[in-house]
């Protein structure tokens, strides 16, 4: 159900993660203009003008979040990143604000190409009355998810190595589905990623 007053809505970028298959901390790797990895994708949330964002470091996380600075964010460490991507998401519905409506859920390693798919989540979120949208992309379902507060207890509940997914596929019927004529963004995982992301601008899909 939707709120009955104007919805507070929040974005929670995961940027915790131990960076394995990289082999170093990929987030603070320049990217764009010079910019780190992280920075980028957290420039794309802040552009869709959203009630609060948190950003969930954990592995270096003095170095993720000076790479942050002075963006207009808040940072949450999770001691407990190494556990896994539920440990950040719970990190980070934990460091909400009372009263938020909903989270959109992003992941620091994943530039948007635009910041107008959140606008469109939320957009979506306020009419379909459904508790969870996602963006379908040409090529299937991707991030960010937008999760509705009444969701936070399923989100919270997940464990291991698993962000929303599987509340997502719980029922059907919960899920607003909203197109978006683009690739999937692809995530930065490896030195090839990286290096073929350099040379295009963008992450490889």
């Amino acid at each position: 159900m939707l709120p009955s007053h104007p919805a507070v809505i929040a974005a929670i970028v995961l940027a915790a993660g131990a960076s394995t298959r990289m082999g170093r901390q990929k987030l603070t790797l320049p990217m764009r203009d010079g910019r780190p990895l992280v920075r980028l994708a957290v420039e794309q949330v802040l552009g869709a003008g959203l009630d609060d964002v948190v950003v969930v470091t954990g592995r270096d996380a003095e170095a993720v979040a000076l790479a942050l600075a002075p963006l207009p964010v808040r940072t949450v460490v999770n001691p407990r990143y190494a556990e896994g991507q539920s440990t950040s998401l719970r990190a980070g519905l934990d460091a909400l604000r009372p009263g938020t409506d909903a989270a959109v859920v992003a992941l620091g390693d994943q530039p948007l190409p635009d910041p107008d798919i959140i606008r469109r989540l939320v957009a979506a979120f306020r009419t379909a009355s459904r508790p969870i949208v996602v963006p379908v992309y040409r090529n299937g379902r991707g991030t960010p998810v937008l999760f509705a507060s009444v969701l936070f207890g399923e989100l919270r509940a997940v464990t291991g190595d698993r962000g929303g997914r599987e509340v997502i596929a719980r029922d059907p019927t919960r899920v607003a589905e909203v197109p978006i004529d683009l690739p999937m963004p692809a995530d930065i995982d490896t030195p090839q990623d990286y290096e073929a992301a350099r040379r295009t601008g963008e992450p490889r899909a």
